[in-house]
């Protein structure tokens, strides 16, 4: 039987949407503040980048895991159909493959024996050692889900204060550098999260979104500064 699933086993697409959206919408903010645009602009290209590639890479991560979804029901139907039509040599197989594990005489077979006795846990065992596959419980619309939601939250926060300074007519003055403190916190966030999930140098993941995230408003907002002197 399989575990329910909950919200934290969604945690990886809840970290990598919110890293591409924070630094997406980062960098579409930092772009179009360096080529002097008004904030209506600002904002108005920032939210719409902000749906648009939230739907997108939503949509591709749906579509991926349907993918990987079809392809393993697909060998597991021709595994099953092996198991029915061709037995000895999927029972050959087996066996061969437990023997590369080490196992020879009567252990093996007794293991070749009980595994075939049951065509799922037969087919299971192909699947997992013959052909590296193994099934995803996680559904691809719980997967893209998440991946949206996240990249929706996270990516807004650089829009926060231009959004907030556009609803109460406070100017932009500033804006800009408040927008790179909340970026930089959620960054810090993310990449904290991250190394959690993976098990990595807490340090080392916050600093590699860092500069990630800020090396693609740094380019950015260059661009737009340079076309803006340009045109």
């Amino acid at each position: 039987m399989n575990k329910p699933l909950h919200w934290h086993d969604y945690i990886g697409e809840f970290v990598y949407g919110g890293i591409d959206g924070s630094v997406t919408t980062f960098a579409v903010v930092a772009g179009a503040t360096g080529a002097q645009f008004d904030l209506s602009v600002i904002i108005i290209l920032g939210l719409a980048n902000l749906v648009a590639d939230g739907f997108s890479m939503s949509v591709g991560s749906y579509l991926s895991a349907r993918s990987e979804e079809e392809k393993f029901n697909k060998y597991l139907k021709r595994e099953h159909w092996e198991i029915t039509h061709t037995p000895e040599s999927e029972r050959e197989e087996v066996r061969e493959i437990y023997k590369a594990k080490g196992l020879k005489g009567k252990l093996l077979e007794k293991v070749v024996k009980k595994i075939t006795s049951d065509r799922d846990v037969w087919a299971d065992v192909m699947m997992k050692d013959e052909l590296n596959l193994i099934r995803e419980h996680r559904s691809p619309f719980g997967k893209g889900l998440a991946t949206f939601i996240s990249f929706m939250i996270v990516g807004f926060i650089p829009l926060f204060t231009f959004v907030f300074s556009g609803l109460f007519a406070l100017g932009n003055l500033g804006l800009f550098w408040l927008s790179c403190l909340f970026t930089s916190m959620a960054f810090i966030l993310i990449g904290y999260i991250k190394a959690e999930i993976n098990q990595t140098h807490k340090l080392k993941a916050i600093g590699e979104t860092l500069f990630l995230g800020g090396s693609a408003a740094f380019l950015a907002y260059g661009i737009g500064y340079w076309l803006d002197h340009i045109f």
